[in-house]
């Protein structure tokens, strides 16, 4: 499968050592300081929820909270094995997080921050910029501002249950918009995922980044690999967004600016970063 790059903004940091299969392993991660939480609780106004920010689900308030909490159901007890058995198999999120660069005193917003692994190694990475996340699901908060208390951040990140697909950034972190965000294996988790990668394009500042990784189509990989992945990913709700590069380049047509959108160890994932005028 062949992929187009639109004005390719500045390269993109090549994977880092140990992602280059699926049985990668990923960094682990320390940080100095404490942690600040948002308790805001926004209503959660339209379409389902996502896992970390939002996973998507409906047409109403009510089907968002029942996605929310179908997600606590799913991983009221995974989540304290998540990150133990997800570093085998989410690739291509250190690339992400390599790539992020955010200027000094800049913001970063996680769209879907599960467990806070990605926002911690970012906010490790990146000292001198403050960082937000958002998810659906309580239960996978309860592990992320754990995890980031135990890493001991000070208030540099803030964490706060929203939907994905209609949230407030203003009332939720007092920031309209953001120099970086990122959505890492979140967009397939959310049924009206366009919704949220729309929504998410809106908080992205003028001059900044959204990056975003997700499972491909395996087109390079053996055919019972890609139909036994899926079968498996189905399990948890999880489904690879095949059309993930034309609904980008759709988000970069309506705000302007460049896509450059690759596929990751023979489409097991994509990759596509925007940069915004």
């Amino acid at each position: 499968m062949k992929h187009q790059i639109d004005k390719v903004p500045p390269p993109l940091t090549p994977p880092l050592k140990g992602e280059g299969n699926i049985r990668a392993v990923c960094e682990t991660t320390s940080i100095e300081g404490k942690v600040t939480f948002s308790r805001n609780a926004q209503t959660l106004a339209s379409p389902s929820p996502l896992r970390g920010g939002v996973r998507g689900g409906g047409n109403s308030a009510e089907d968002s909270l029942d996605h929310g909490r179908l997600m606590d159901g799913v991983y009221r007890r995974q989540r304290h094995i998540y990150d133990l058995t997800r570093k085998h198999y989410l690739l291509g999120r250190d690339r992400l997080i390599a790539d992020l660069d955010p200027p000094k005193g800049g913001t970063v917003l996680e769209i879907g921050c599960g467990t806070g692994r990605n926002i911690i190694a970012a906010a490790r990475r990146y000292p001198r910029a403050r960082f937000f996340g958002l998810d659906i699901s309580d239960e996978m908060l309860k592990s992320a501002r754990a995890n980031v208390d135990k890493a001991g951040l000070s208030g540099r990140i803030t964490l706060a249950r929203a939907d994905a697909t209609a949230f407030d950034a203003k009332a939720l972190f007092g920031s309209a918009a953001f120099d970086r965000v990122f959505v890492s294996y979140s967009l397939s988790m959310i049924p009206p995922w366009r919704e949220a990668l729309r929504q998410t394009m809106a908080v992205v500042a003028p001059g900044g980044r959204l990056h975003v990784v997700d499972f491909g189509e395996q087109d390079g990989l053996p055919r019972w690999f890609g139909a036994a992945l899926r079968a498996w990913l189905a399990k948890f709700h999880v489904e690879p967004r095949g059309d993930l590069e034309a609904e980008m380049r759709a988000a970069v047509r309506d705000r302007g600016g460049a896509l450059a959108f690759t596929s990751l160890y023979r489409d097991y994932a994509r990759y596509g970063v925007v940069t915004l005028p």
